[in-house]
């Protein structure tokens, strides 16, 4: 627990929530569990409660890494906050090409106006902010004591991930889209037992179709991915869950579909995930081990980091180059054009929004001088911000990562306020 600008914040791992007050010496967290914090005899805070479990308080010391995670950037000499002049991205070894703001479309002031947007809390909690246009990286800008060597949090960007190996797979023959796939992980038998679960194919998990009582975007859902957390085994847990539609027909989010799609991943390639990962996807796009995390065991020792991959910025983008350019890296087929093109195209419905095979499409509206104008995106995307929007019409990637949890994006205003405008009006006149 951190204070600082007038509220107080739990930090867990990397991320950062708001604590709001609800009565004396208790507060709300994001989702709106009570956190009751408990006092000795003198009236000091020795711990908090959350469901029931109490945390003792460890150290009255604040680490200066956390202090970073409440401010953008720190303030000038002068005790003033910066003021951002545009700095082009330097030209790494990383096979990213690089150029500077005005050469593409994208002025220098329109760059300027989105970083200082961030620094001056207009745009907050962004961590990272990248933009790819026209074949080169042309912003590279991180806040809140980030930094380009710093991996991050993907949340269920991991899903998208999930996707790209499981395509891996399928290239490689270890694996089919529409061969029935829950035999493959090896289990003696299921609870709740249903002849649809025998039908269950990679395409329903990969697309949130396959019909099993697992919903995030209900938390009395059995299957909420809340609930596998605190399991032994959250792929058990998943396909222990009574079925309540046929696979194929009904589009619901659920992290469980995903988290048993990495683990039959494993259990065709033989090799770990993160093993799998290494060889299939990330050396090829030339991400070094050493520059990405990825704990995928799965069970309640990960229920503070949920199974999920951390990547640097520019390696996310790399990840963005390869679906626009349908599974190609450097003149490298690093994934069959066919697995894109299926998991780009619109597979289910999630609520208001095509989903492919954990990719999601979605789009902005945008006025013009001739009328509201839609511009479609594929997005990679994870909570807090962690995303990757490809926007064809532009020859746009945006890269960002943040920690807007639960709440909309600053990114999306980002876009609409500022950037798509400008990219836009470019685009009549030239």
């Amino acid at each position: 627990m951190v204070s600082g600008g007038g509220q107080l914040v739990a930090i867990i791992g990397e991320a950062k929530y708001l604590l709001r007050p609800s009565a004396t010496d208790t507060f709300l967290n994001p989702p709106g569990d009570t956190l009751p914090f408990v006092r000795d005899r003198s009236g000091r805070i020795v711990a908090f409660k959350e469901n029931g479990e109490e945390f003792a308080r460890l150290s009255s010391n604040v680490p200066n890494s956390a202090r970073l995670l409440l401010k953008p950037r720190p303030d000038s000499p002068n005790g003033k906050p910066v003021v951002y002049r545009y700095v082009p991205p330097p030209q790494l070894s990383d096979g990213i090409g690089v150029s500077n703001a005005g050469r593409t479309g994208l002025s220098p002031a329109v760059a300027e106006q989105l970083v200082n947007g961030v620094i001056n809390g207009t745009y907050a909690d962004v961590r990272s902010l990248l933009i790819y246009h026209k074949g080169s990286l042309i912003l590279e800008e991180y806040f809140y004591g980030f930094n380009r060597d710093r991996p991050h949090e993907m949340r269920s960007l991991t899903k998208s991930v999930i996707s790209l190996l499981a395509g891996a797979a399928v290239d490689r023959g270890l694996l089919s889209l529409n061969e029935p796939v829950l035999h493959r992980l090896g289990y003696s038998s299921v609870a709740n037992p249903d002849p649809r679960k025998a039908t269950v194919t990679l395409t329903h998990l990969l697309s949130n179709q396959s019909g099993f009582a697992c919903n995030e975007y209900d938390r009395a859902s059995p299957g909420h991915e809340m609930k596998l957390f605190e399991t032994a085994d959250w792929v058990k847990a998943f396909v222990d869950l009574p079925m309540i539609a046929d696979p194929g027909t009904t589009g619901s989010y659920c992290s469980g579909n995903f988290y048993t799609a990495g683990r039959i991943v494993e259990r065709a390639s033989g090799k770990p995930l993160p093993e799998f990962a290494d060889e299939a996807l990330f050396r090829p796009l030339g991400i070094r081990r050493a520059d990405w995390k990825w704990n995928y065991d799965l069970d309640r020792s990960q229920r503070n980091t949920f199974g999920y991959v951390y990547l640097r910025p520019r390696d996310m983008l790399k990840l963005g180059i390869l679906i626009q350019d349908r599974g190609k890296w450097k003149n490298r087929q690093v994934l069959s054009s066919e697995w894109i093109d299926a998991a780009v195209s619109k597979q289910s419905r999630i609520d208001d929004s095509d989903y492919g095979l954990g990719i999601w499409h979605r789009w902005y509206g945008m006025p013009t001088p001739t009328g509201q104008r839609r511009v479609d995106t594929i997005l990679l995307s994870g909570n807090g911000g962690q995303k990757v929007q490809l926007i064809p019409s532009l020859d746009l990637i945006v890269v960002s990562t943040g920690n807007a949890f639960f709440v909309d994006s600053p990114i999306n205003d980002m876009l609409t306020r500022v950037l798509l405008p400008a990219l836009m009006k470019s685009k009549r006149t030239n």
